[in-house]
């Protein structure tokens, strides 16, 4: 855990609270560069290594098939989006980057301070500074409602199936969407056929190759039915 959770509000402050260094990511031409954990040791839960394991200190490939899809979109003038478990907030910055209107959500507090910093990094360009903001599922006290609802690698666990739900049914205007990209595993299409009882999901299978590998992916919108 980090020694202090204090808020980071300048690129300085951040670079003396944490030892980091920057990932470049290009989506649809546009150049961004990122901060990410030099190592993760200092963020594990050595109490609980599985429960307390950051998984938000990862730039996930869901998160840039989730970025270039929203950079795909052409923003529209008051319609919101919010990101939950958005970990450093690549989504949300690459979205806001490309002209939309992104409150960017995490419950953890050292994912949130790379969060804001990664939106220091990158604000040169970009027209609508990104909101960041704490939510935690499971007591949510943020106020707001939103058009669109997105979220990358959110669905790991039977445990969030039901806080999720609550989370879109708080925050989800009548007729908005919920866009979700997760890898290819069980409980996300346990949590899929979940959620198709109240929403209509259409889904595209994506997969990100590189030398070494393929990664199969989901992208899901879920509208209600």
């Amino acid at each position: 855990m980090a020694e202090a959770h204090t808020r980071i509000g300048t690129i300085e402050g951040f670079r003396a609270a944490y030892d980091a260094e920057s990932a470049p990511v290009k989506i649809r031409g546009r150049s961004f560069n990122f901060f990410v954990p030099r190592t993760i040791e200092r963020f594990i839960n050595q109490e609980d290594v599985f429960q307390g394991f950051p998984l938000w200190a990862k730039v996930w490939e869901a998160s840039l098939v989730l970025a270039d899809h929203l950079a795909s979109r052409d923003p529209v003038e008051g319609r919101r989006i919010l990101e939950i478990g958005a970990g450093m907030g690549v989504v949300g910055i690459v979205a806001a980057a490309f002209g939309h209107q992104v409150t960017i959500t995490e419950y953890n507090e050292d994912a949130l301070n790379f969060a804001r910093a990664n939106v220091l990094l990158n604000r040169e360009g970009m027209a609508l500074k990104p909101a960041v903001l704490p939510l935690d599922w499971h007591s949510p006290q943020m106020e707001g409602s939103f058009e669109i609802l997105a979220g990358s690698e959110v669905v790991y666990s039977q445990r969030d199936f039901e806080p999720l739900n609550r989370l879109f049914e708080r925050y989800l205007v009548r007729g908005g969407e919920i866009i979700l990209a997760e890898g290819i595993r069980g409980t996300t299409m346990e949590f899929l056929k979940k959620m198709s009882l109240t929403y209509k999901i259409s889904a595209k299978r994506k997969v990100l190759r590189s030398v070494e590998k393929e990664i199969p992916l989901i992208l899901a919108s879920m509208k209600r039915a």
